[in-house]
């Protein structure tokens, strides 16, 4: 597979669901990393889908890894920025920033917000904007702001946004669509400026991943095509293994594609076929 032996990495949002599956590609690659997330005991989240900071760096530790759990909620700009100091002090070093911590979807399935009845953005509750933005985009801007001066002073780095198709699209909902599409150009910008320091900045699509919400919901999708979420994991350990990486830096980058560019497989073996923007 791939060797991040040394490499210091940090996951925001990593209790469960594609953060913990990113968390774990890391630590079967031999990386040291740091995962955070508001959920310190089990089944204490919003959505009530089970799921711990500390138990998520169990699993990444037994895979290879050796993991460090930090509660932090990345609204509070003061927990953020004890959180890279802590990593500054312990470490020198970052080597890898993955920014998946996101929000608006916490009640999605324990019927405390009646999505489904929602006919558009005019009946949205206003506060899921407030939550993605402040939860998701501004999340990546302030941990990508923090990391920065680490990966400049060592002159090496990746820092990748977890964003989506809906980016492209507008049938996806518009503030999920919206913020995604500002990930995206956040990943655009910040290349543009970290280029010179070898910094490389971009944005990962997964597909469908079997994260523990598309699970519970699963008799709604068609899952022949999905996704394990370790699987994004292996993909950013790719990513980051590259020498090359600064020839992606700034573009969007499909998982699927990834894995066949690098050529591995998902943990079950499959290979998972890249989506187009159509048919997301």
């Amino acid at each position: 597979m791939f060797d991040l032996t040394g490499k210091v990495a940090l996951v925001t949002g990593a209790s469960r669901g594609v953060g913990k599956g990113i968390a774990l590609g890391l630590g079967e690659a031999g990386a040291t990393v740091y995962i955070t997330g508001r959920t310190g005991v089990e089944g204490a989240s919003p959505g009530k889908l089970g799921g711990s900071v500390f138990a998520a760096a169990e699993e990444v530790t037994k895979v290879g890894g050796v993991c460090h759990p930090i509660l932090c909620d990345h609204t509070d700009d003061a927990q953020t920025r004890a959180l890279f100091d802590r990593i500054r002090q312990e470490q020198g070093r970052l080597d890898i920033l993955v920014n998946n911590v996101w929000g608006g979807y916490e009640h999605f399935y324990d019927g405390v917000t009646e999505f489904w009845r929602e006919q558009g953005f005019w009946d949205m509750p206003f506060a899921r904007w407030d939550k993605m933005f402040t939860s998701g985009v501004r999340a990546h801007f302030t941990a990508s702001a923090l990391a920065a001066p680490l990966m400049i002073a060592q002159r090496s780095g990746l820092i990748v946004n977890i964003s989506f198709f809906a980016a492209q699209r507008v049938d996806k909902g518009v503030a999920y669509s919206v913020a995604k599409a500002a990930d995206d150009q956040m990943a655009r910008c910040m290349a543009h400026e970290l280029r010179p320091h070898n910094v490389a900045v971009v944005a990962l699509y997964p597909g469908l991943v079997r994260t523990e919400s598309v699970l519970a919901a699963a008799q709604w999708f068609d899952m022949s095509n999905s996704e394990s979420p370790q699987f994004q994991g292996r993909a950013v350990a790719a990513l980051a293994a590259d020498p090359a990486i600064l020839q992606k830096s700034g573009e969007v980058l499909i998982t699927a594609q990834v894995a066949l560019d690098y050529g591995f497989t998902d943990i079950d073996g499959r290979q998972p076929r890249p989506l187009t923007v159509a048919e997301a």
